[in-house]
């Protein structure tokens, strides 16, 4: 049997806690033995949001457990407390296998754990992460990294995706697969597959482009140039590019496409068009041209994505069920 030991203090998100205690604190799914035991190890009573927990044993326990999980920290702004600091790497140095929910990686950095190696965490708070820990090679765009003995994983539903990994790694694909169902939940998102949230459109304002992303977003699937932006805009194109850069933080070209690309994602979600006809009303022209830079951008083919991001209410084909949106800013 597998011990695992989830670290608890003041301070730890409750979804991601609860998520953990699902997991590995649940029955064993047929096929798997021996299966988890999981144990909460605190210093003493602990508050995650609104619920008060009793650890089982003390943050020292958390060496000897094979596997130790530290939920996501509700303040990345305060430093994580130092005896949950020491008693993570205490288990990793003990040969325990570390892995972190969303901003948990933030205990697992201040721990050392992440130096010289790969890591991700929710994707609003990866820039802090890296600015933080400039030795922590940050990827703010992946559902999880497994560097071996340390793993983490950005936000909320790609905390479940790493949870899986880890009874996947164990127990192999029948098993995380058979307990993915019981938790009504995708089988099975690689880690490499991108973070998944809505694409911000700059929100109306008094700068120089307020008027002209309305115009742009009517006219997706249309032809549209840098050139014939700019006249909109009713600047240069060296202009209008200055002004794309202050304020989405990208070209205008790349910007487009982001758009384009988020507005195939809703027909996908939303449509039962097809992919040449996404492509036309997205402006792509072809559906070779939208596979490609769909599969670039998302991380995953356009008819993969659909069979997986059904919107709600819709019947998905069996094995396959709703996930989460990508964020791609700027």
């Amino acid at each position: 049997m597998t011990a695992v030991a989830l670290a608890v203090t003041d301070g730890m998100l409750p979804f991601e806690l609860a998520l953990a205690c699902e997991v590995f604190g649940s029955d064993a799914p047929g096929g798997a033995d021996p299966w988890y035991r999981l144990s909460l190890c605190g210093p003493g009573a602990v508050r995650a949001g609104r619920f008060l927990l009793e650890p089982d044993h003390g943050l020292d326990r958390l060496v000897g457990a094979d596997t130790v999980i530290v939920p996501g920290w509700a303040d990345i702004d305060r430093p994580p407390p130092a005896e949950l600091v020491d008693a993570v790497r205490a288990a990793h140095e003990a040969g325990a296998r570390v892995a972190s929910l969303c901003t948990g990686a933030f205990v697992l950095a201040a721990a050392g754990l992440l130096d010289g190696g790969r890591a991700t965490t929710h994707w609003a708070h990866t820039a802090v992460l890296a600015e933080r820990h400039p030795r922590v090679t940050v990827d703010p765009d992946v559902l999880y990294v497994d560097d071996g003995s340390v793993l983490t994983s950005a936000g909320k539903a790609a905390a479940m995706d790493l949870c899986l990994h880890l009874v996947r790694l164990d127990h192999g694909s029948a098993v995380a697969n058979s307990l993915a169902r019981r938790l009504v939940v995708p089988p099975h998102r690689d880690g490499g597959q991108a973070q998944f949230v809505t694409t911000p459109v700059p929100a109306p304002g008094n700068h120089p482009l307020a008027e002209l992303f309305p115009w742009v977003m009517e006219r997706l699937d249309r032809p549209l140039t840098v050139e014939g932006l700019a006249r909109q805009a009713r600047m240069s194109s060296r202009h209008l590019g200055r002004h794309f850069k202050s304020v989405t933080g990208t070209s205008p070209l790349q910007w487009l496409l982001t758009q384009r690309i988020r507005y195939a994602q809703e027909l996908l979600e939303t449509t039962d068009d097809t992919v040449d006809a996404i492509a036309t009303a997205t402006g792509m022209g072809t559906a070779t041209t939208l596979r490609r830079h769909f599969h670039r951008t998302v991380g995953v083919p356009p008819d993969a994505y659909r069979r997986t991001f059904r919107a709600r209410g819709r019947p998905a084909p069996d094995g396959e069920l709703p996930g989460e949106k990508r964020v791609i800013v700027g």
